[in-house]
């Protein structure tokens, strides 16, 4: 890869339709395997970026995701006009959800993205303000 230019890349994550869910991390991952990137650098950021659209979906209504690539790390910048996050330290628990009980009967909502996202990033940023919506920033180091 050429240093002074990133591969960029954004991408629209529809709220309305959890068919679609995933479809941008997805996406990413073919493009990381075209550019030949490690298997595991591939599964941590699909993971993160995974988790980070599935809770776009299920409590944003939908975002957006921008990517960027560099020759030392890749890092996803996840924006929502959701309800935004009240307790980022409560939300960073494992099993705490605000899921809906009709997402979860679908088998989403379990309270594991947010403590997924961080655990398969090497930087995690979590901007929210309630009722503006919420701005997560993180990266793996290639």
């Amino acid at each position: 890869m050429d240093n002074s230019a990133p591969l960029e890349f954004h991408f629209v994550v529809d709220g309305n339709d959890f068919t679609s869910a995933g479809e941008a991390s997805v996406e990413v991952k073919k493009i990381l395997r075209r550019i030949g990137l490690d298997s595991e650098v591939i599964r941590r950021v699909s993971i993160a970026m995974y988790e980070a659209e599935i809770n776009m979906v299920i409590h944003a209504g939908g975002g957006e995701a921008d990517v960027s690539v560099t020759t030392d790390r890749i890092t996803l910048v996840m924006t929502d006009k959701g309800p935004g996050i009240a307790d980022i330290e409560l939300a960073m628990r494992e099993g705490y959800s605000t899921a809906p009980d009709n997402i979860r009967s679908l088998g989403f909502g379990a309270g594991m993205g947010l403590p997924n996202i961080k655990r398969y990033t090497d930087e995690l940023h979590i901007e929210s303000e309630v009722g503006k919506g919420t701005k997560i920033t993180m990266s793996v180091n290639i």
